[in-house]
């Protein structure tokens, strides 16, 4: 089978048309159509080589919304159905058989979790995935904007379920851009009380209106010092190094600051910011299978929709630089056209 596909041939060149030969289904993988792919800064950071790991030609592309096409031999009796509707996020293939496997934290397989970028992503007609990764989908969701919520909507949900958060927990969020925004609305969504911390002033208005309890000016060190001691859990979405002692002095006795935005600096932290209090600082990566099912679940049941921006997947290029140039109000997705 031919897939077509949008590729970079070299480290931070603009996508061309790539056709690539695939061979028979392995017995664990499905075969999805791809109808939406949403763009994440991962993909950018893969296509400019930015991590140091990409191999070329890169096709990135792993906020995927779909239809099966095909199943493998081992995948035609899991529940799955050639039309079904289904997403792919982040990883494509774990080894299922490890401890981290068997213990359903398919993302730290001992083995080595393959990314969906790594297998020829989602910027094509079709991709593959192991049958485990392939979610379905209910059947109320809106497939338009359903896509970020398999990367950036799990990225900020499993926080969420690490730190047991429920309609009593108060909880602040760093930065809301793409992941920050899904955050508040999840958050709303489970019943707590959400704080945001946003240098736009602005957005105070459209934050509010997407959940948020109050808005904080990050740039304001009088506004954060006056927050000592509130939260049961801070979760920072950005990429970029801040003056973070006032969030850890924020933390509620038994409070947690979980990173999931990829700051490259290492952090600071005063060892009596963690001592008193009883604090701690934690992070993590992307979600299991059964993680996903349940965010999509959570998802169409409160009516959680990321905010997204559509261009033809033919206009792959526009919205490339769209993201990059940070204009992305708050995600962007792709509908195929090929």
């Amino acid at each position: 089978m031919k897939i077509k596909s949008y590729a970079a041939m070299n480290a931070g060149e603009a996508l061309v048309p790539y056709e690539y030969e695939t061979g028979p289904l392995a017995a664990e993988e499905v075969l999805v159509e791809v109808d939406y792919c949403g763009v994440c800064h991962s993909d950018l950071s893969m296509i400019d080589n930015e991590w140091g790991i990409s191999s070329f030609p890169v096709i990135a592309g792993h906020e995927v919304i779909g239809r099966i096409s095909a199943l493998g031999d081992a995948a035609q009796d899991k529940g799955l159905k050639v039309g079904q509707r289904v997403g792919i996020g982040w990883t494509a293939k774990s080894c299922q058989h490890c401890n981290a496997c068997i213990n359903g934290e398919q993302v730290n397989c001992e083995n080595g979790s393959v990314p969906t970028i790594m297998n020829k992503g989602g910027f094509a007609s079709h991709l593959r995935a192991d049958w485990q990764w392939v979610i379905p989908l209910p059947e109320a969701m809106d497939i338009t904007s359903a896509g970020p919520l398999l990367c950036g909507g799990i990225t900020v949900f499993k926080p969420l379920l690490m730190h047991h958060v429920t309609a009593t927990s108060r909880v602040g969020v760093i930065g809301i851009g793409g992941l920050g925004h899904m955050a508040i609305k999840l958050l709303r969504a489970m019943g707590a009380e959400v704080t945001a911390f946003s240098s736009s002033a602005g957005k105070t208005e459209s934050i509010k209106a997407m959940g948020a309890d109050r808005v904080v000016n990050s740039r304001d060190p009088q506004a954060l010092t006056a927050l000592a001691g509130q939260f049961d859990l801070i979760i920072s979405t950005v990429a970029v190094d801040l003056d973070w002692q006032p969030y850890f002095q924020a933390l509620a006795p038994h409070g947690k600051f979980h990173t999931v935005g990829a700051v490259m600096k290492p952090f600071e932290v005063p060892a009596f910011s963690l001592i008193m209090g009883d604090r701690a600082v934690t992070g993590s990566s992307t979600g299991s299978p059964g993680q996903l099912r349940t965010l999509m679940k959570l998802a169409s049941r409160a009516d959680i929709a990321p905010q997204v921006e559509e261009f033809p997947m033919s206009k792959i290029n526009d919205a490339l630089e769209h993201v990059r140039a940070g204009k992305a109000n708050y995600r962007v997705v792709l509908k195929a056209d090929f």
